[in-house]
């Protein structure tokens, strides 16, 4: 994996989905002043982009209901984020 781009709010994240066109996109549920959760259900509506995986640094169990209710294709916490945990939420391993 290659880290094409960083963004710190929704508009940079937008804007470097559109011309980057990832084929995977993390975004941190705690996007500085704004909601990770909103930022998701923008890129699932209008970006160009491709499958979103949401990331904290809080347990999974503290933000169970918004996960299940956000378009993402999972969840990890930042402390386990690898190539291989990516594989198993997108089903590549």
């Amino acid at each position: 994996m290659t880290v094409v781009g960083v963004a710190s709010n929704s508009a940079e994240a937008l804007q470097q989905v559109r011309a980057l066109r990832p084929d995977l996109i993390l975004v941190d549920i705690g996007l500085g002043e704004e909601s990770g959760f909103d930022l998701a259900r923008l890129l699932a509506r209008d970006g160009p982009g491709g499958e979103v995986i949401l990331i904290s640094a809080g347990a999974e169990a503290d933000y169970a209901e918004l996960i299940a209710e956000s378009p993402a294709a999972g969840f990890l916490v930042k402390s386990e984020l690898s190539a291989r945990a990516i594989g198993q939420i997108l089903g590549l391993t």
